[in-house]
């Protein structure tokens, strides 16, 4: 489980394609501190288990699933990725519950810049995913936990992006076209499940 506060920029070392899936290297640091291989990490905010480590980088195996409903396949040497280690007990949960599964990707329709370093974000989601969003909710985007603070009926989410978020983040990189992974809250699933079995 992870909170979708991002810990680190890392760039993507190296892209191996297989008949059915891929390998990924990423070039990073801080999230290699206490990394040991079998352990999860969120890469844009897809949780995947680290099958490599060296003093500088490590690599995970990407699915044919993880490709088909991420933007991971999109990444070549040099693209930068967003990065975080799973929550421990002590963790305090900063953003929102994240599970590193996601749903699908959006595009990105709008990156408009507010002022004084904040960015207005606009990303058009599945209709499938609808349902699960709502002004004010919780959302993942690349990883990153995020405030719904529009809902129009495409659906396309507006969110505010902080100059923090956008400076330590890949939403810097984001232009208009771009696919970006989404992870709606999980716990919306969860309440439709049930209350379909009420």
């Amino acid at each position: 489980m992870f909170t979708g506060i991002v810990e680190e920029l890392g760039t993507v070392a190296a892209v191996e394609k297989h008949r059915t899936g891929a390998r990924l290297e990423v070039r990073c640091s801080i999230v290699l501190a206490d990394l040991a291989i079998g352990a999860s990490i969120a890469v844009n905010g897809v949780c995947l288990t680290a099958v490599a480590i060296s003093e500088d980088c490590f690599a995970a195996d990407l699915a044919p699933e993880t490709l088909s409903r991420s933007n991971l396949g999109d990444l070549g040497e040099g693209s930068r990725v967003n990065l975080e280690r799973p929550v421990t007990p002590a963790t305090r949960l900063s953003g929102h519950i994240v599970q590193g599964h996601v749903d699908a990707t959006g595009e990105v329709v709008a990156l408009d810049e507010l002022g004084d370093g904040n960015w207005w974000l606009k990303v058009r989601v599945p209709k499938s995913l609808d349902r699960y969003l709502v002004e004010k909710g919780s959302i993942a985007l690349d990883g990153i936990s995020l405030t719904i603070a529009a809902l129009d009926h495409e659906p396309v989410v507006g969110v505010t992006i902080i100059p923090h978020t956008y400076a330590n983040t890949t939403i810097g990189q984001a232009r208009v076209g771009t696919r970006i992974n989404v992870e709606v809250d999980v716990l919306a699933k969860h309440v439709e499940k049930l209350l379909a079995h009420g």
